[in-house]
């Protein structure tokens, strides 16, 4: 590996705590509606196109106004992370992810 591949490694795991490839937890909450779920599925599909099966959890609140969907992903990148949260957060039926 070339000096400058090792700075670049190195100061990309100084800006994330994490080591990648990693399993990780994306949370997104929104009020209970069908485009609520296809939006997130769609989101996540564009930027992990192997999804596995069971990745996907959906919880309702106790009232059922809002739904909370979790899907696990292997996580390449702080960029990919990076770029699933943008996309989920300028979503007009999500309102947090985290």
């Amino acid at each position: 590996m070339s000096e400058d591949n090792q700075d670049q490694n190195d100061q990309q795991q100084e800006e994330t705590l994490f080591e990648f490839p990693c399993e990780f937890p994306i949370k997104a909450m929104g009020k209970t509606c069908p485009e609520l779920e296809i939006a997130i599925i769609e989101i996540m599909n564009r930027h992990v196109p192997d999804l596995g099966e069971g990745a996907v959890r959906m919880r309702p609140s106790s009232k059922g106004t809002y739904t909370a969907i979790t899907v696990v992903i292997q996580a390449q990148s702080k960029n990919q992370l990076d770029a699933i949260y943008m996309e989920l957060t300028a979503c007009e039926h999500i309102a947090y992810a985290i």
